[in-house]
């Protein structure tokens, strides 16, 4: 049976700013970002399955992708825990607000690595993930390949 890969498409919106940069986004802002996952595997040839011809059921990847990446990050702010911004992060926190510190700059180039571990450690032992795309803008993407790393 063929290797086959699934898509499944995502959209949240998550602020963030990025400590110590000489443009812009040194201040705090936010993204209508879209995230595309794509994973391979071999779809099911087991007659008596109910999810008979599929690599993986799109609700299970929904899932996966939801409580893992979209439910945490939609309307929050990331911050790198890294920095001062920390003092920021306690700040908003304390007013009620969403804040995510991450272990790395906020970069869509650093969410791409995360959300590929988070993803990863979550999918069926036959189901690889092939690739991520997170789109920040209509023109600026970052993407994360297996075959890559």
């Amino acid at each position: 049976m063929s290797n086959i890969r699934i898509t499944k498409q995502f959209n949240f919106e998550t602020g963030h700013a990025l400590y110590g940069y000489d443009g812009k986004c040194r201040n705090v802002h936010g993204h209508s970002y879209k995230l595309s996952v794509t994973v391979i595997g071999k779809p099911i040839t087991d007659t008596s399955h109910v999810k008979l011809g599929m690599v993986i059921d799109f609700g299970d990847l929904k899932k996966i992708v939801k409580e893992e990446i979209v439910d945490k990050f939609d309307h929050a702010t990331v911050f790198n825990k890294n920095t001062p911004h920390v003092d920021l992060a306690k700040e908003l926190t304390e007013r009620g607000h969403n804040v995510i510190l991450a272990e790395y700059q906020p970069t869509s180039e650093n969410m791409v690595i995360d959300f590929a571990k988070k993803i990863k450690s979550r999918l069926p032992d036959n189901i690889a993930l092939f690739s991520l795309k997170l789109q920040e803008t209509d023109t600026s993407f970052a993407e994360w390949y297996a075959s890559d790393n």
